[in-house]
């Protein structure tokens, strides 16, 4: 059973994915705290209702080959939409607009809802383990 393809796990995977590419931006917002003229970027936030809803197919047929049933999924390796940030407010004599303490503080927020998609995987997973009669 690959519990990878359940609609829940799908979801959990592609937020995963999406927040490690969004540490990536952070990280480089931080990087180019110095450099002239640049301003911070984010990535758009993830419509978590359509992507659950997209998901959702039900109970579906299981196989043991990939090209016996077509493969419903989420992409893997997706590229989000990166943004400037539209309102920068202070910037230095340079040009430079990204604020460390803001980065600082998405960067924490990233790193807790990361923890918290791994946690619900986990847990998830455990429920699974505990149903088909395992440890």
């Amino acid at each position: 059973m690959d519990v990878s393809k359940l609609s829940l796990f799908e979801a959990l995977t592609e937020r995963m994915q999406w927040l490690g590419q969004r540490q990536h931006v952070l990280a480089q917002n931080i990087a180019n705290l110095n450099t002239p003229g640049y301003r911070a970027r984010d990535l758009r936030e993830s419509d978590f209702a359509r992507m659950v809803g997209r998901s959702h197919r039900g109970v579906t047929l299981a196989s043991t080959s990939g090209a016996a049933l077509g493969s419903a999924g989420l992409q893997r390796g997706k590229a989000y939409e990166v943004i400037t940030d539209p309102a920068p407010g202070e910037s230095t004599p340079s040009g430079n607009a990204v604020m460390l303490e803001d980065q600082l503080m998405k960067v924490a927020d990233t790193q807790a809802g990361y923890q918290t998609a791994i946690s619900l995987y986990k847990k998830h997973l455990a429920l699974l383990r505990m149903a088909l009669g395992g440890r």
